[in-house]
């Protein structure tokens, strides 16, 4: 059997049912690598062992009374999955990233959280976030910088860079992680990983949460197209009193990987949207261009795609994102524990008026409708899912020009947004590796596909395709 932290979360889910493999034998062995690993890449700000271990014995103690034809035990059963520091579990440290909130104890557990728990999963800690979640690099004062397990020098991204460190580095098969502007692909797509940005509405902010602008959702960051697909299955349970109202699929999201993909129409944008002038690596353009073969060979039609809108037009996202900012709630006199950039969005959002925020929201909808139509003749549109390699950690952050940082972020970032504008579902996969340096590692390049609201399956059936065709899983770090 390979080692426990070689296994996917299904193929640790089946060791364990089949009780190859105990619960506490894997909680204990992933928190000896949080320990261990997690300093190293940044992954983790606080870690749970005795919280794991607890939980795994509860799972050894299900399987232990259960009946060998039992077909209700939680389909991810004493599978480890930290959640991010976004988000919080009752009874454990909660930080958003801020040293403004580096000692609260968060008194309940979020809904994402309740789900993850129901499915059987363990919680082996919280995983690393830049303050609030708001720059697409993870390098707060709490904890230090996360980066990815491929070049320690460069950044695992953000805003879920903690997850996306711990999966890649084989600390967890999958993690908890969420996306307002890019942060569950941003990592994944710097660390070699599957992420999946489901569509607005799919996985409820309920109960205890609302829905605001509709800008944000929850995921995993996973190693399979399939583990994403099962956490898809578990996160996606809707709860009453719901804002936005997707219909649920009667099939699985695993069962759809392996649904059989009709010829689609993918249209191809290479351009920066929302920073025109962002340089685009040579290799960025080589890992969509290598999938538009392997895709053309599969019999999709393949073309180029317009811009969908405009890059002024984007500046609709800066008031929505700077209130957002501003919406923490924070005593006056935490203000001066923030970090420059987080202090700058919030003084902009203080300068957001009731009518600039209400038009921002009227021109997000007027460019969804926008995108739509100028999409109409493709089923997928596909891009780079950055405009380049792994960052240098610390070579976008500016505290001297928080400005500065932001427009950096847009170059960094010039597509992952759109898909939070318009709600739709997109998904990041490892699909190009290459070296940018000479002598240097050999670093993950992702390719973005969206697809239109409620499109999940789609993108998972093609994206097990593309990994059947394209696998991934041979490179390995030094922490594989």
């Amino acid at each position: 059997m390979s080692e426990i932290h070689e296994l996917s979360a299904l193929e640790l889910a089946d060791a364990i049912r089949s009780k190859e493999l105990s619960a506490v034998e894997v909680a204990e062995h992933t928190s000896a690598r949080a320990e261990d690993i997690g300093p190293q890449v940044g992954a983790f700000i606080t870690t749970t062992p005795e919280l794991a271990r607890q939980q795994a014995q509860a799972a050894d103690e299900l399987l232990r009374t259960a009946t060998s034809t039992d077909e209700h035990l939680p389909p991810l059963l004493g599978v480890p999955c930290p959640i991010k520091d976004l988000t919080p579990v009752a009874g454990v440290r909660y930080t958003a990233g801020s040293a403004a909130l580096a000692e609260f104890i968060a008194p309940e557990d979020d809904g994402i959280v309740t789900l993850l728990r129901q499915a059987g999963t363990v919680m082996v800690g919280k995983t690393n976030t830049p303050e609030f979640g708001l720059p697409p690099y993870t390098e707060p004062t709490v904890a230090p910088p996360a980066r990815t397990p491929w070049d320690l020098e460069r950044g695992a991204g953000g805003s879920s860079g903690g997850a996306a460190a711990a999966v890649s580095a084989h600390i967890v098969p999958a993690a908890h992680a969420s996306d307002g502007g890019g942060s569950i692909r941003i990592p994944a797509a710097s660390c070699g990983l599957v992420g999946l940005k489901p569509s607005r509405g799919l996985v409820s902010k309920g109960p205890l949460n609302v829905d605001g602008v509709g800008l944000s959702t929850d995921g995993v960051v996973t190693r399979t197209v399939r583990d994403t697909a099962a956490f898809l299955d578990v996160i996606s349970h809707p709860w009453p009193g719901e804002v936005y109202h997707l219909p649920r699929p009667t099939r699985s999201y695993l069962a759809a990987c392996d649904d059989q993909v009709k010829p689609l129409r993918i249209g191809v944008l290479t351009d920066p949207i929302v920073s025109p002038n962002a340089p685009v690596h040579e290799e960025a353009i080589t890992g969509v261009n290598r999938a538009v073969d392997v895709l053309t060979e599969m019999g999709h039609q393949v073309s180029q795609a317009p811009a969908p809108f405009a890059a002024e037009e984007w500046e609709a996202f800066v008031p929505m994102w700077a209130t957002m900012a501003l919406s923490v709630p924070l005593p006056d006199e935490a203000e001066e524990l923030l970090r420059p950039l987080t202090r700058s969005m919030r003084e902009q959002g203080r300068q957001v008026t009731g009518l600039q925020l209400l038009e921002a929201i009227n021109v997000m909808q007027q460019l969804t409708r926008v995108t739509a139509q100028r999409w109409a003749e493709f089923d997928l549109i596909m891009c780079p899912s950055l405009a380049g390699p792994p960052a240098p950690v610390g070579s976008i952050r500016d505290d001297e020009n928080p400005e500065a940082d932001f427009e950096a972020q847009k170059a960094f970032t010039p597509w992952s947004s759109l898909w939070n504008l318009t709600g739709a579902p997109a998904i990041s996969l490892p699909l190009h590796w290459a070296s940018v340096e000479d002598g240097g590692p050999e670093l993950p390049f992702g390719v973005l596909i969206g697809a239109g609201v409620g499109q999940e399956k789609t993108l998972l059936a093609l994206g097990t395709a593309l990994e059947e065709a394209m696998p991934w899983h041979t490179r390995k770090t030094q922490f594989s």
